[in-house]
């Protein structure tokens, strides 16, 4: 429950702020959102995820490199939230994994570019968003569409700060219903398949599917990402 000392008062015989009370119970709702990836922090990393971070830093020694220790404990720590995020944005697992392999190639490359005492979680997120806004742009010209009927179905929005990215999506997922923040957080944090998802929430593999792919759109929705064939979120 909430506690009552935390909501916002209202004058005698005045009636409550509504804003104000969206506001405190969309920060309690994202408060257990925070807290699982904290807790994912500190714990190992499932068989899937270890094997992307693998992919990861064999991209990077096939250029004569090693990954500095420091470096790689950042992107542990941040890897389930932003292969979540990955998830909801292209809706594919294996895809999924190239974005944030990508994202992990591209801050490495521009380390320098990172401001020490700022948020690096949230750094990655806007690299892999901008990655996936280049990759739609791509795609757009990829695509034959003569009179330009599919392109104009995939838009984005004008970027935003770093930080606001993440609290954006962190928000957001705190107020997806509980049971699609719980499949999308089995299958893109957890690194679980469609397949042991269902299992562990004892339901049919279409239903964890059809659960991410709301929880998917909701998230886009609110990023303002629309692309071809993409239902809105009811």
């Amino acid at each position: 429950m909430i506690d009552d000392a935390a909501m916002p008062t209202a004058d005698a015989g005045a009636s409550p702020n509504a804003d104000g009370y969206a506001t405190v119970i969309g920060q309690h709702l994202a408060l257990p959102i925070r807290e699982y990836f904290q807790i994912a922090e500190r714990e190992p990393l499932p068989a899937h995820l270890d094997a992307l971070l693998a992919r990861f830093e064999a991209a990077v020694a096939a250029h004569g490199q090693v990954v500095a220790f420091d470096f790689r404990g950042d992107i542990i720590r941040a890897l389930p939230a932003l292969r979540s995020f990955a998830l909801s944005l292209v809706g594919d697992v294996s895809r999924a994994d190239d974005l944030v392999q990508e994202t992990f190639v591209k801050a490495w490359a521009n380390q320098q570019r990172f401001r020490p005492g700022t948020n690096f979680t949230a750094w990655l997120f806007t690299i892999l968003r901008n990655q996936f806004y280049s990759d739609l742009r791509k795609t757009r010209r990829e695509i034959e569409d003569v009179d330009g009927t599919h392109a104009s179905q995939m838009t984005s929005l004008s970027d935003q700060e770093d930080a606001s990215t993440l609290k954006v999506v962190w928000e957001r997922l705190g107020d997806l219903p509980a049971a699609q923040r719980q499949a999308l957080l089995l299958v893109g944090a957890e690194g679980h398949t469609y397949e042991e998802a269902a299992t562990k929430l004892g339901c049919q593999v279409g239903t964890v599917k059809s659960r991410v792919s709301r929880a998917r759109s909701s998230l886009l929705d609110t990023l303002g990402v629309v692309v071809a064939g993409q239902a809105p979120a009811p």
